[in-house]
């Protein structure tokens, strides 16, 4: 974005809530790694919690993904199975540990975003609604 133009402005990841609530975001971006039929995504963690903060402050939220990310097989956002990481990712840094033994660790990668709170879908044959229709007519 730099390179082409687009004003943008990098935060930290849990700051998007606060800046949504004072108008100072015009518009969510995220990425996608598997979008239902329905148009539900499926995103790194903490995905989910920007989409609610988005709808709640009336702020645009897209993800963008090509066509090939989507699985027409699953039809519903509880169908697409999280991956739970290695505790070791949270509990140690560069094999240092930082949480106390015994403590249990959960490290979900991703977090899946229903279609209702998304604004619309970039896709590289264009934008579309989240809605199943419109997922299989650009599919398509």
């Amino acid at each position: 974005m730099l390179n082409h133009g687009v004003p943008f402005t990098l935060i930290t990841d849990n700051a998007g809530g606060h800046l949504m609530q004072n108008g100072m975001v015009d518009m969510v971006i995220v990425g996608c790694d598997r979008a239902t039929a329905s148009g539900d995504v499926a995103n790194k963690t903490g995905t989910y919690l920007k989409a609610l903060a988005a709808f709640d402050n009336g702020v645009p939220f897209y993800s963008a993904l090509p066509v090939s990310t989507f699985d027409l097989s699953v039809d519903r956002p509880e169908q697409i199975e999280i991956e739970e990481r290695d505790a070791g990712e949270v509990s140690a840094i560069d094999g240092i540990r930082i949480a106390p033994e015994g403590v249990h660790v959960s490290n979900y990668g991703f977090d899946v975003t229903p279609a209702r709170l998304i604004t619309g879908l970039i896709t590289d044959r264009g934008i579309c609604r989240a809605d199943k229709e419109s997922v299989l007519k650009t599919v398509s």
